[in-house]
């Protein structure tokens, strides 16, 4: 199993870069016979990756959280996944290369340092922790992906406003379609975080008898949750479309990012007992 392991701890990268080129060519030749051919590529690339997620935690006996080049390979499949979904979902094509490159760079790295840990703390061989932080990673992937939609959105809005019609704006969806993918993004993220949340507050007691409630994680991931939140209800109700929903999912993304570095290299946070 090990040597299964390591051969497809290799062939990861391989995978995600050769379905990149496959959506890169499609981006820059824009054929329509490549459109079905992309998504099989990135589903068997998805179903390897997940088998590769299961035999490392049946072999090591703990979901694959230990470290941060573990939790780069689950950043990896949790951004492709995401991604499968939005695209799945809205059948839009034009903005693939522009998302796949980021669980190529993580799986890459994760491939290049990950190590075999047999000897973790207890608390990590918990499988529902191994849910908690699956659904969390997959609720800050969905919020990535948003943003990137967000930020192809400010690029085409500007190259609009200056009359620049070059590959961008042949190849892109348009500002609406974006904008949609951008909350569909958001609420496939904010409702995995949901689930993340949820399965910490059961968890986190059993685990951490004296944590507290003012640990800088929770607080971060709570106001994480509340632009989200905020953002998703103002875009149901009408209030907010077009660049100032796409620049709140800019913005929660930005404290995501800072409220994750803070908690883990900062600040003093049971979140980072691995």
């Amino acid at each position: 199993m090990i040597s299964g392991i390591h051969t497809i701890n290799i062939l990861l990268p391989i995978f995600y870069f050769a379905t990149l080129i496959v959506y890169l060519y499609d981006f820059l030749k824009g054929e329509i016979k490549l459109a079905n051919v992309k998504r099989v590529f990135l589903f068997i690339t998805l179903f390897l990756h997940l088998i590769y997620i299961v035999l490392r935690t049946v072999a090591f006996d703990h979901p694959p959280i230990t470290n941060v080049f573990e939790i780069f390979t689950i950043l990896a499949i949790t951004i492709a996944f995401s991604y499968f979904l939005v695209e799945l979902v809205s059948d839009i094509r034009g903005t693939g290369p522009f998302i796949i490159i980021l669980p190529f760079l993580f799986q890459l790295i994760s491939s290049l340092f990950i190590q075999d840990l047999t000897e973790v703390k207890d608390v990590l061989r918990s499988n529902l922790l191994g849910i908690h932080v699956i659904s969390a990673l997959l609720g800050y992937s969905g919020f990535t992906i948003s943003a990137v939609y967000g930020f192809l959105y400010l690029i085409l809005y500007k190259d609009i406003k200056l009359n620049k019609f070059g590959l961008i704006f042949n190849r892109l969806p348009n500002l609406e379609v974006l904008e949609r993918l951008s909350l569909y993004s958001a609420v496939i993220g904010f409702i995995t975080l949901t689930i993340a949340i949820i399965i910490g507050v059961i968890w986190l007691p059993i685990a951490f008898p004296k944590f507290s409630y003012l640990d800088p994680k929770l607080i971060g991931t709570l106001l994480v949750w509340l632009l989200y939140a905020i953002g998703i209800t103002s875009k149901i109700l009408g209030k907010w479309r077009g660049k100032k929903l796409v620049t709140l999912s800019i913005a929660g993304f930005a404290v995501a990012i800072i409220s994750t570095i803070l908690s883990n290299f900062l600040a003093q946070s049971f979140h980072s007992f691995y």
